[in-house]
């Protein structure tokens, strides 16, 4: 958290999002660990806007549609935006109220001096005095998260055997495909990993999983000891970020990915279902550092130094905020 000075005039704080909750979760954990209470503002772009990038965008204040929450006066002290669909409107806002202090979370694809503080992850490759460059993706997990999880969700995975293995599921994305084919691989090699060491399964899938993948890795799991969180109820995820020992991630998830290194256990990431270059740039770069190894159906331990980021990241905000000041 940020020292007593920062806080000392009860700064006015806006999330600015389009609702995408992996982009949404960074921009909260990062008002979470400045000490900031921030108001949500979840806006909906209309045409044309909504087709055309943030540097064409004309009168961008007026791009919003109905559904948008209003950006209007009194403006925010400090303004947290991510996502392409908010560049235009964070500045335009930064420009009616120069005071408003911008931190934009990943590339803007806008000129970088524009803004008082840039954060990206290291794969997006951006380089200026105001760039604050991360391994992945901002997230609120940490150790006192946890131990309150591992408190919370005790009763839940008292039957399963141990070691107990989480499997973090995401799903199709302009990079990645979940096929049949590449489900049903798989789930073979889930199936595969806990014939080989044993324990069992906690598996969580997010909005992107669909369906008939689902359906696959439950009917080829049917006989392995497992918990499979079918979307009712309170959400698991952090309970099982708390009490497996090792992880499965799949690689079209740089949230779930960063989450998962942020506890300190063996993730292993599956990735054989698509790709990128900035993707590659992103796996590449943990699996050199020792953090994540592939997964090949085959569960690993090995241990690694986890990094404090967002303490890292907060002091970077806490250093640009006083240079704006001054």
């Amino acid at each position: 958290m940020l020292n007593s000075n920062f806080l000392s005039h009860n700064p006015k704080c806006w999330v600015l999002t389009d609702g995408k909750a992996g982009m949404e979760s960074q921009c909260i954990a990062l008002a979470d660990t400045l000490g900031l209470k921030p108001t949500l503002k979840r806006v909906s772009i209309r045409s044309p806007w909504a087709f055309l990038p943030p540097h064409l965008w004309i009168f961008p204040l007026k791009a919003l549609s109905v559904k948008s929450d209003k950006l209007e006066p009194p403006w925010p002290d400090i303004l947290i935006a991510t996502g392409t669909k908010t560049v235009a409107l964070a500045l335009s806002i930064k420009t009616i109220n120069p005071a408003t202090f911008l931190i934009q979370i990943q590339n803007p694809t806008m000129s970088i001096s524009k803004f008082d503080i840039v954060i990206a992850p290291k794969h997006d490759c951006l380089s200026a005095s105001n760039v604050v460059s991360t391994l992945g993706a901002l997230n609120s997990i940490n150790k006192r998260k946890l131990n309150d999880a591992f408190t919370e969700f005790a009763s839940d995975y008292l039957d399963l055997p141990k070691p107990l293995i989480g499997v973090l599921i995401g799903g199709n994305n302009k990079n990645f495909h979940l096929t049949q084919k590449r489900t049903e691989n798989f789930a073979m090699m889930l199936r595969e990993a806990v014939n080989n060491i044993g324990g069992s399964l906690a598996i969580t899938p997010s909005r992107r999983t669909n369906e008939n993948s689902l359906k696959i890795i439950k009917n080829t799991l049917s006989d392995i000891p497992k918990f499979i969180w079918n979307g009712s109820g309170k959400n698991p995820y952090l309970g099982i970020l708390a009490h497996a020992d090792y992880f499965i991630v799949t690689g079209d998830s740089v949230n779930m990915v960063s989450e998962a290194i942020a506890t300190g256990k063996p993730v292993h990431v599956f990735k054989d279902f698509g790709g990128s270059k900035k993707f590659d740039r992103f796996h590449n770069s943990l699996e050199k550092l020792g953090v994540t190894r592939p997964f090949s159906g085959r569960i690993e331990k090995w241990e690694y130094e986890t990094i404090d980021e967002m303490t890292l990241v907060a002091d970077a905000v806490k250093k640009a905020w006083n240079f704006s000041k001054n």
